[in-house]
């Protein structure tokens, strides 16, 4: 069951109204910071939250030009590197000195910025199917779409809109689940209408991933900025982002890493299956002990 959850508001360095909510005990012994993907917000986690144990403080943001956040006037702004340190500016508006990280796709990249930056703030950290080499077919994939999703005109059509163009991902989902989905990715405004819950801006920032040898390296070179964490890599099995081969060779290649494979699920896991709560129970009490 989903716990209660609280508001947060916080102000970006550069004066952008931002949100996140927060679920579970505030002087809990571990802090979970949860950072979602593209088009994203706060409750891509909220099935996640539901099935991990409660005694934890997990803190869910909505990034800039996502859910509750405010929307950036320059879409320059949509980049890794400024969400970065919009999440470190969260972490001292609230005092927390470390925190646990748990990216989903861009949300992963976003935390080993975050691990770069502050290493001694990082209590360990879940990259949810993303890796320093991503496959091109999944980008293209998401570049289909993001800003670009035709226009719904209910609940039931923006349910149908989410299947059809996540059905591949997830075949064994039920139209219960789709709806939840939906629900999760869309919002309603006052006039009744039902949008995505993102600024459609967002999407410019993918035209700006240029795939080559140079952003190869000082990708792999980011990840090994992380190494002093502890890593869990959870993947989809079926996943077009994150490869088997370079899940593999992250695990290899970082001194403590696990990997937990989800099957029969695509980009990037909801973390509600069964393998990644195990995967991440042991890993969030591990994290807790060493606390």
């Amino acid at each position: 069951m989903l716990p209660e959850g609280t508001d947060i508001t916080w102000t970006s360095q550069d004066g952008l109204a931002l949100y996140a909510r927060s679920y579970g005990p505030e002087d809990a012994r571990l802090t979970v910071l949860c950072i979602h993907g593209l088009t994203r917000n706060h409750q891509d986690f909220e099935p996640m939250i539901a099935a991990l144990p409660g005694h934890y403080r997990y803190i869910a943001v909505d990034v800039r030009g996502r859910g509750k956040s405010a929307y950036d006037p320059n879409t320059d702004n949509y980049q890794p590197p400024v969400y970065a340190r919009d999440m470190l500016a969260l972490l001292d508006t609230l005092g927390i000195k470390r925190a646990a990280l748990i990216g989903t796709s861009m949300g992963g990249l976003i935390s080993l910025l975050i691990a770069r930056a502050a290493p001694g703030r990082v209590a360990g950290i879940v990259l949810n199917d993303i890796g320093p080499a991503v496959e091109k077919t999944g980008i293209a994939r998401i570049a289909s779409y993001a800003g670009k999703v035709a226009p719904v005109t209910d609940w039931e059509s923006a349910a149908a809109a989410v299947k059809t163009l996540q059905g591949a991902a997830f075949p064994d989902m039920t139209d219960e689940r789709w709806m939840d989905f939906a629900r999760r990715t869309y919002k309603e405004l006052p006039t009744r209408q039902v949008v995505p819950a993102y600024d459609p801006g967002i999407a410019r920032s993918l035209g700006k991933v240029k795939p080559g040898a140079i952003t190869s390296f000082l990708m792999w070179r980011l990840f090994g900025a992380a190494k002093k964490a502890p890593l869990l890599i959870i993947r989809g099995e079926i996943s077009d982002i994150l490869s088997a081969e370079t899940a593999e060779r992250m695990a290899k290649r970082h001194p403590d890493a696990t990997l937990a494979t989800v099957p029969r699920v695509g980009h990037a896991p909801i973390l509600d299956e069964p393998q990644a709560v195990s995967a991440l129970t042991a890993f969030l009490s591990r994290l807790e002990t060493a606390a």
